[in-house]
């Protein structure tokens, strides 16, 4: 199974492996030039905004919110409270209000400015604002009255948007939630405390969301995470599919993006993530694949749907999933002052979508939520949003190139570790992809350990075969893995 977000450790113990884990992403942080320190006046002036920020005057601490993320998590950007609202359903959102604490051309926006975004990899983190507000006095920690813009969403019965406003406002979370633990109060239908009434809605809000998402034509792979798990001087890799209240509470995100595009195109200003449609004869190539590895794709079935048939744990499954990542590259930013940019939908979503939701760790939501909340209010876009719309998007673009880097470094690092005991060894595993100018270098996936790898051999591999490689590197130093065919 290919990976699909950022590897998570779990370790118990201080030992070689894991101190090699260290000092294989400091030396990762070193060559990016990236570091999870910040300079002292960004610190010093973070601390003071800390100890005092801007409260709305709405109070809106009478919503009992949870907080949904991984159990360690400290910067919480979303908190959620659901509810039956006539034959429909009330979403409240509230989102970190970023700006309650950071001044336009201060030093921490400075900072955020050059940073773009957190970066995630292993146990490392390079965090977009200083840690006394991204997991502190701005993160939606429970028992904590916290600035926010409030997102009021409506959903008929179906689930789709009926309205959208936000609004700044005093929020507090009554309870910080893991998925794993929320996973287990629907499993076992236990649902306790103020969140009792709310809570048990996410499933049923969520699946309503997805089946729209079918009916629109949206897709989304099927990528489970990886995780690594340290064991003294071992290393071993793991694949770990999402919980599905993981989805239900993306859909969430998601609805609250699709609102907040809505109130930027009507308005004619606003920022929008973007993804152009699939290139016909990139169609065309996933269907000769999907032939390669004996896949059953009807000519008259549209590739999303093709998508949500995949089953990862199935190996030829496995190589089509990957393939089909070819149809989501190209995503981007386009900002618009006054007219509209050609290009507006994210195909993928097969809608207009902006992001919102996550302004403690990405820069562009919190230009994006000051505009919302301006529109909402019949307020003027602050200046220093509209100054800043023309460079954003490359500002973006080169913070996604960093992010990118940061995490495949660390993933080539921790495969590097779990293979490095089996150099010369052979391993059971699938081709599945193959290189577009030269057949005979693809990528193999093993499934144990769980690795995806570079794999050269007789041109053409034998793309979606079951095959047999030879383990001939794996240098933790250098962070190369290489398999041969024979």
């Amino acid at each position: 199974m290919p990976s699909g977000q950022v590897i998570r450790v779990r370790t118990d113990d201080d030992g070689v492996a894991a101190a090699t884990l260290r000092d294989g992403i400091a030396t990762i942080q070193q060559e990016l030039g990236v570091s999870e320190e910040f300079p002292p006046d960004v610190e010093a002036a973070a601390s003071a905004a800390a100890a005092n920020p801007r409260l709305p005057d709405l109070d809106r601490t009478d919503l009992p919110f949870v907080t949904i993320d991984p159990a360690t998590s400290m910067d919480l950007d979303q908190a959620l409270h659901l509810e039956h609202a006539d034959d429909g359903y009330t979403v409240h959102y509230a989102i970190a209000d970023v700006a309650a604490f950071v001044t336009p051309g201060d030093p921490v926006d400075v900072e955020a400015r050059k940073r773009g975004e957190s970066l995630y990899g292993a146990d490392s983190k390079i965090p977009l604002h200083p840690k006394v507000l991204s997991e502190d006095a701005a993160s939606l920690l429970p028992d904590q009255v916290r600035p926010a813009l409030l997102w009021t969403v409506s959903l008929d019965a179906t689930g789709e948007i009926t309205g959208a406003r936000v609004e700044r406002a005093r929020v507090r979370s009554v309870a910080k939630l893991s998925y794993e633990g929320v996973q287990h109060m629907f499993d076992t239908e236990a649902f306790e405390g103020p969140y009792a009434d709310s809570l048990p809605l996410l499933k049923e809000i969520g699946e309503k969301r997805q089946h729209l998402e079918v009916a629109r034509g949206g897709v989304n792979l099927p990528l489970p995470d990886q995780e690594v798990a340290i064991e003294g001087d071992r290393w071993r890799l793991e694949y770990r599919r999402l919980l599905p209240v993981e989805d239900w509470n993306a859909q969430l995100s998601l609805l609250t993006g699709f609102g907040a595009a809505d109130l930027m195109v009507y308005a004619k200003v606003g920022v929008l993530r973007t993804l152009p449609p699939p290139d016909p004869r990139d169609v065309q190539r996933l269907h000769r694949t999907a032939r390669a590895l004996g896949l059953d794709w009807p000519a008259e079935q549209l590739y999303p749907d093709f998508i949500r048939t995949l089953d990862p744990a199935d190996p030829q499954q496995a190589a089509m999933v990957v393939a089909c990542t070819r149809l989501l590259r190209g995503s981007g930013y386009a900002t618009f002052d006054g007219e509209l940019p050609e290009q507006t939908e994210h195909s993928a979503l097969a809608s207009e979508y902006a992001h919102v939701t996550a302004p403690l760790r990405r820069l562009v939501d919190r230009y994006a939520g000051e505009i919302c909340v301006a529109l909402c209010a019949d307020q003027p876009v602050p200046d220093w949003v509209h100054e800043a719309l023309p460079t954003l998007p490359d500002t973006m673009r080169e913070s996604g190139h960093r992010a990118g880097a940061y995490e495949g470094a660390i993933l080539d690092l921790v495969e590097a570790g779990v293979l490095a005991p089996h150099v010369g060894e052979t391993f059971e595993g699938v081709v599945v992809e193959l290189d577009d100018r030269d057949e005979g270098r693809g990528t193999v996936t093993i499934q144990e350990p769980a690795i995806e790898a570079r794999v050269t051999g007789p041109a053409p591999l034998p793309l979606g075969a079951d095959v047999s490689v030879a383990l001939t590197q794996a240098d933790v130093a250098t962070r190369k893995v290489t398999f041969e065919l024979g």
